[in-house]
């Protein structure tokens, strides 16, 4: 089974405005989550055996979106010509550091092809967990940032529960890279799961950093203190509460995501079941 550090190897004041007795009178209509989307990482096994066949799966579930995950074998345009049958996007795509530094131009020019708007860092391991390093990968994606957006692309950065845990001082490492990252460039991918897992409330997440989440990993999490990954919908995560902030929080792109699950195909189906029934 490949990991995810092979992978990336591999590759209390609120402003109340005018009118405001109207807005409670009235509250925003409820409505659905936007397109849905799914990781392909979820898949990958699918994907390496026949990804032509796994992403018409993928539309025939129902999602709309893939976030791009490996190669499979095929050209940046093979790929393109895939999704677009299959009435599918890609708007982001996870990178390891390297397409972000010394491949910069290439991964540019695949994402132009790809059709990805977003490169997103799969995160920091428990072995880089300081705040130099820290500083460092928000730095580079700093100026990876730069060049891409001269090309309309974005770069960010996408969590694990390690980002999470303080450190001596009782600094949270991804609150310190939030800081550095430059927000006219550079992004958050938040992954709901890992922000509950690593200790955090998703929920503050979205409304501490209004703006700056446009993608998140959506995959839902058991009660304390196993927080077993699971299904979206059939974990303990209150997902209305959740994406009640969602406008807030700047949120355009929800990926599904379960990092093992027993059947992928059955797990895809029962989040997106789930979340194409939710109105917020």
């Amino acid at each position: 089974m490949t990991s995810r550090r092979e992978f990336t190897q591999s590759l209390a004041a609120a402003v109340v405005a005018p009118g405001w007795r109207d807005a409670l009178a009235f509250p925003a209509k409820l409505r659905p989550l936007g397109p849905l989307g799914v990781q392909l990482y979820t898949l990958r096994d699918a994907a390496r055996h026949d990804i032509d066949r796994t992403l018409a799966r993928i539309r025939s579930v129902g999602y709309h979106e893939v976030e791009w995950w490996g190669s499979f074998g095929k050209t940046p345009a093979q790929i393109r010509a895939i999704l677009d049958a299959n009435g599918l996007k890609s708007p982001s795509a996870h990178v390891g550091l390297d397409a972000l530094t010394t491949k910069l131009d290439e991964t540019l020019e695949t994402a132009e092809r790809m059709g990805h708007h977003w490169l997103i860092f799969p995160g920091l391991d428990e072995e880089d967990h300081r705040p130099a390093r820290y500083d460092e990968v928000a730095d580079l994606l700093n100026a990876a940032g730069e060049r891409a957006h001269r090309h309309g692309l974005r770069v960010g950065y996408h969590n694990h529960d390690v980002d999470l845990h303080p450190w001596a001082n009782g600094e949270i490492p991804l609150e310190r890279l939030a800081r550095r990252l430059d927000p006219n460039v550079a992004d958050l991918e938040v992954d709901l799961f890992w922000i509950t897992k690593g200790g955090g409330d998703p929920k503050q997440w979205l409304r501490d950093h209004p703006g700056r989440i446009p993608l998140v990993h959506v995959k839902d999490a058991g009660p304390a203190p196993d927080f077993v990954m699971s299904d979206v919908g059939a974990g303990a995560l209150d997902w209305n509460a959740i994406f009640a902030l969602r406008r807030r929080a700047g949120i355009e792109h929800y990926f599904v995501e379960h990092d093992e699950p027993v059947d992928p195909w059955a797990s895809i189906t029962a989040s997106f079941r789930y979340l194409s029934h939710l109105s917020v």
